[in-house]
């Protein structure tokens, strides 16, 4: 481990946002996010950048070759959340 300081934190924030049971994040900044949560996701790169690993997830080309292949919903990132 390289960086025991951003293990610590890091596995506290994906301890406080564990799947409720119900396919959401059970922690109330949240609320009604499905699970696995943008903070969720975040903490298990820190997790990984802490090991001494790469902190970026693979990247992943989707291709479609005609509209008809569109996920019917759109894709949209997760909102990000501003301090009061």
């Amino acid at each position: 481990m390289t960086d025991p300081l951003l293990w610590k934190l890091a596995l506290e924030v994906a301890d406080a946002h564990e799947p409720d049971g119900e396919g959401g994040c059970r922690n109330l900044l949240c609320a009604g996010e499905p699970w696995p949560c943008t903070a969720w996701n975040n903490a298990q790169r820190a997790l990984r950048a802490a090991q001494g690993g790469p902190a970026t997830d693979p990247v992943v080309t989707v291709e479609y070759d005609s509209p008809a292949d569109w996920p019917a919903v759109p894709m949209v990132p997760a909102a990000r959340r501003t301090a009061a």
